[in-house]
């Protein structure tokens, strides 16, 4: 069973039960998450895709929404389509500068896609973002992952349990380093933060636009720790680079050796989930042939070895279902964020 935080991000059983989702304007049947049912018979009448995909990772290279989108690229071009899938990068402001584009640019083209994901829910609000969620096609929700918490190899902190202590102690003197500000990163900073007692502005969270940067800024001993998904961490922590305090489930996934944020005392609990949107102004059939797309996607052979690969957790949902989801999350978000003091 998968949930958020044991206290403020407590999830529907329906969600529980299979993964998480979010919402925005859409219209027509219903596409099931094993791409049967209504909107899936519709989705067999269109002719789709009829030209080349472009597939948008709004953040930089080496991060979540960029993994994300070069696993869909392979998945896709091996078998499941016969056009070719380029993806590209828009990096900046929590995702909402390619949100924007997508929105603006590209309304009505449904042979474009955006990566995107719960960073953008929070992306939205602290960055007060004209463009919305609200203003795209959703498609599917497709992976949740665990985040972790890291330092050098050559860090004087060896457990959270002495980074926590160190941050009690003297708030400032600790430097997070994640993904953009309001994203899951800097949620997990400000739920640890309230676990262990320490005031919201006592948080120095240092924002980076893609993993990669975050990456360097760990290892260069920029910042005190690093905040981010477990798989954007696996390769340096194996190379020797970094080291595992903590994981934010229930337990550590497979083949992870690290213990928990509750193994060093503090409540907490937190998955990241990352999906798929398309523009706005497309048609109902349209979304269903895209839909039609990544259920194919998400069952062949190649998805999930990436999956597996990537230490990713299938969250699979579609159409209407993960609209209706992702409605729910910006509410919830929104009241996470005011929470823990990260907007006001």
């Amino acid at each position: 069973m998968r949930e958020y935080h044991r206290r403020q991000l407590a999830w529907p059983g329906a969600i529980m039960a299979a993964a998480l989702v979010l919402a925005a304007c859409t219209t027509g049947g219903t596409a099931s998450p094993e791409g049967s049912g209504p909107a899936a018979s519709q989705a067999a009448m269109v002719d789709y895709p009829t030209e080349d995909i472009g597939l948008m990772a709004p953040a930089d290279p080496g991060g979540g929404w960029d993994s994300t989108a070069r696993a869909m690229q392979t998945a896709l071009t091996d078998g499941v389509v016969d056009v070719n899938v380029e993806v590209y990068n828009v990096p900046g402001a929590g995702g909402t500068i390619g949100l924007a584009q997508l929105v603006e640019n590209n309304a009505a083209d449904p042979h474009q896609l955006m990566v995107m994901g719960l960073v953008m829910v929070g992306g939205i609000r602290t960055n007060n973002s004209a463009t919305t969620l609200e203003d795209v096609t959703p498609i599917a929700s497709l992976t949740a992952e665990q985040e972790a918490i890291v330092v050098p190899t050559d860090s004087e902190f060896e457990t959270l349990e002495q980074l926590v202590e160190a941050w009690q102690a003297d708030p400032t003197s600790i430097s997070w380093g994640g993904g953009s500000a309001g994203g899951t990163d800097h949620i997990l900073v400000g739920l640890l933060a309230q676990a262990a007692g320490v005031e919201p502005d006592g948080i120095n969270y240092v924002p980076h636009s893609g993993g990669g940067e975050a990456l360097n800024a760990i290892l260069s001993g920029a910042v005190s720790a690093g905040v981010s998904g477990v798989s954007e961490f696996a390769d340096s922590v194996e190379a020797g680079q970094l080291r595992w305090l903590a994981v934010s489930g229930e337990s550590a996934p497979e083949g992870i050796d690290s213990p928990t944020i509750a193994d060093a005392g503090f409540d907490v609990v937190l998955e990241n989930w990352r999906g798929v949107v398309a523009p706005p102004d497309i048609t109902d059939e349209q979304r269903d042939g895209i839909v039609q797309m990544i259920t194919a996607m998400h069952d062949s052979d190649g998805w999930q070895q990436q999956l597996e690969d990537n230490g990713w957790s299938d969250f699979f949902q579609s159409g209407d279902e993960f609209a209706t989801f992702l409605d729910e999350e910006r509410t919830r978000v929104e009241a996470v964020l005011l929470e823990i003091g990260i907007i006001e």
